[in-house]
């Protein structure tokens, strides 16, 4: 009888109607918003048409104007996404081989992700100014505790036989980390990347309001104080497209870090 650890059976893949149930999801919320505007006929300015708001997504989108607030609202998300990873990476590691400081520090993780994007714009505006560096710091904050508790959490579950194995194979700290359990933790650092990453638009946007800015959170107050509310809806449009194309990019990804990680666990006896 053989002692080496069973392969995970492998996951089926996704059958057609699997892989079509996002869109019919989306078909169908369109034809409530439809039908409500149809039976209840709200005016325009509460709740405008599908079609109301596809034209003005069309004409947005050929306007010249409105590429360079895309680009720079996804600047800022990008560029504070970046900037937190690179502070919660190191400081995630660094919490895992310290006893002490995951003692320390543990407690108040927790409480540091509930506080609001509104709530720290307004300090930000105060401390360190308006435009697009207290943006992107606001956005960095946001997704920061996220990715730092995703990896800590992806850390600390790494399988301590596979790092017991690889220690008596003569294996250094640096070398454990970068060829077992970083590899092993990366479904969870993604993870929360992949978390991260979508925080990070809504942290452009209110960043954007209150501290100011030429992007899309800008666009929204512009359209607000108009009352252009299938304007909005169609900024809107564009900021969960935004948001959706990072989050797909990062799960995809993820699942090819999850099948590395899953030969990593299988391969050892």
């Amino acid at each position: 009888m053989s002692s080496s650890t069973p392969r995970e059976p492998r996951r089926p893949r996704p059958t057609g109607l699997l892989a079509a149930a996002p869109w019919l999801f989306g078909l169908g919320l369109l034809a409530a918003w439809a039908l409500v505007v149809v039976v209840a006929a709200p005016p325009p300015y509460m709740l405008p048409s599908p079609l109301a708001v596809a034209e003005r997504l069309v004409a947005a989108l050929g306007a010249a104007a409105f590429w360079p607030a895309v680009r720079a609202t996804f600047t800022e998300a990008v560029g504070g996404s970046l900037l937190g990873a690179v502070v919660a990476l190191p400081l995630a590691i660094a919490i895992h081989r310290s006893r002490l400081l995951h003692a320390a520090v543990t407690p108040f993780l927790g409480a540091t992700q509930a506080i609001p994007a509104i709530a720290l714009a307004p300090l930000l505006a105060i401390w360190v100014g308006y435009g697009l560096g207290p943006i992107i710091l606001l956005c960095a904050l946001m997704v920061f505790f996220p990715i730092l508790v995703s990896s800590v959490v992806g850390l600390r579950h790494v399988d301590p036989q596979v790092v017991d194995a690889a220690r008596m194979d003569g294996a250094g700290s640096v070398a454990l980390l970068r060829h077992i359990e970083l590899p092993l933790a990366l479904p969870n650092v993604l993870a929360g990347l992949r978390n991260g990453f979508t925080l990070s638009v809504t942290g452009a946007v209110v960043g954007e309001m209150v501290m100011g800015g030429s992007g899309l959170g800008q666009l929204l107050t512009v359209q607000r104080d108009s009352v252009d509310t299938a304007g909005m809806f169609a900024t809107i449009v564009v900021l969960c497209a935004m948001a959706s194309g990072l989050y797909g990019l990062i799960h995809l990804i993820e699942r090819r870090s999850r099948t590395v990680a899953s030969l990593l666990r299988t391969d050892r006896p």
